[in-house]
């Protein structure tokens, strides 16, 4: 069965907003206008989507029925629409139900939309977190989705010897390519291991420069068949493989820390796409913190366990090198939007339009997603028609 999604459907258009601080900006007018903007970029009429899919951002009031509002707000009676919250896991998921919903006829053409102000809006993360069995963790101190992280990293360490500095290393990097990308929020602010070292601790071993930004800013999809798209404006994306899977059960399993659920997500895109980790030429990897990045590659085994910090210590993650990640800047440099704009990043790459950041000749580009109590996780495997 999963096989017969494969290449059926394509993103065929692609739309954001300005990142940043945004005054005056609310959540569902920056869905809004990055929805106006990928409907143009894939050359329909609005009046063409029949599907809504959003995910409500932080500071979204309207809750479960979200996407009644943003139909509503855009004018559009959708056949197939809901709204989902699995923070960083949100964009990946609705990107593969509407797959799902296209390959079996419930919708021609569906939007997948972000939008938040949760710069100026005041959010922060920084609640106490919940274990698996929903008690708060935050008398024990358990604060923000910084501390879940922070356990990771220390235990990798802890394990394989991981340092700070090959963490810094990435982090450098990914700033590199934020600077090759004009709409970063850190374009034109380079930064040094050194700086990453100097970074003041947000909780140990984690610095600020491992952490991601906090932003306001919209993102949207356009998804339709490929026999659709043939006839339309914008080279079409292939979505050749889609992976979802979930840890239900954290703090009880020895093994929550290292999130062994996001493998099962990139065998199943990896076994649909019928790819390997030798086929991928660039990689957008969800990276709320540095870490995360280390575990992607360890779960999709571009190396085996253990062996990510060396990895990205030598710089074999920089454009130009092994395995370019996060061409745009990811959650780090470019700007938070929850995993969106790496969906976005890799369909830029695909079509070649990376301008100074374009990775030469890329083919397969692999994106992944994760939220919530980091227990939630999906992969794509996006690839371009050459």
């Amino acid at each position: 069965m999963a096989k017969t999604l494969k290449d059926k459907v394509v993103i065929a258009g692609i739309g954001k907003t300005p990142q940043g601080a945004i005054e005056g900006s609310t959540a569902l007018g920056l869905g809004i206008e990055a929805f106006k903007n990928a409907v143009a970029d894939a050359g329909i009429n609005k009046n063409e989507v029949d599907g809504i899919l959003t995910h409500p951002g932080t500071t979204s009031p309207e809750g479960a029925t979200h996407y009644l509002r943003f139909a509503q707000a855009v004018g559009i009676n959708p056949r197939y629409s809901h709204s989902l919250v699995m923070g960083g896991g949100s964009g990946g998921a609705l990107v593969q139900s509407a797959v799902m919903a296209i390959t079996h006829g419930l919708a021609d053409y569906v939007a997948c939309i972000f939008g938040d102000s949760a710069r100026t809006g005041g959010t922060r993360f920084g609640g106490a977190m919940a274990g698996g069995n929903e008690l708060s963790q935050g008398i024990w101190g358990m604060f923000g989705p910084h501390a879940n992280s922070a356990m990771g990293a220390r235990r990798h360490m802890a394990l394989y010897g991981t340092t700070s500095e090959q963490l810094g290393h990435l982090a450098m990097n990914i700033r590199n390519n934020a600077n090759l990308n004009p709409d970063a929020v850190m374009y034109d602010r380079k930064i040094t291991v050194q700086d990453h070292q100097d970074s003041r601790y947000i909780v140990d071993p984690l610095h600020l420069l491992d952490c991601c930004l906090i932003s306001d800013g919209g993102v949207c999809m356009i998804l339709t068949s490929a026999d659709r798209a043939k006839d339309l404006k914008q080279k079409p994306v292939y979505l050749s493989g889609i992976g979802q899977a979930y840890q239900a059960v954290s703090f009880e399993n020895d093994e929550w820390w290292y999130l062994t659920h996001q493998r099962t997500a990139l065998a199943d895109a990896f076994a649909m796409a019928e790819a390997t980790t030798d086929d991928i030429d660039v990689a957008q990897l969800y990276d709320n913190f540095t870490i995360s990045v280390l575990f992607w590659l360890e779960h999709a085994g571009f190396v085996g366990r253990g062996e990510a910090g060396p990895f990205v210590g030598e710089d074999r993650t920089a454009l130009g090198a092994e395995l370019p990640v996060n061409t745009a800047g990811g959650n780090l440099s470019e700007s938070y939007m929850e995993g969106w704009l790496h969906i976005y990043e890799g369909a830029v790459q695909m079509r070649g339009d990376g301008g100074p950041r374009q990775v030469d000749g890329a083919k397969l580009c692999l994106t992944t997603g994760r939220g919530l109590n980091l227990n939630t996780s999906n992969a794509i495997i996006m690839r371009n028609d050459d």
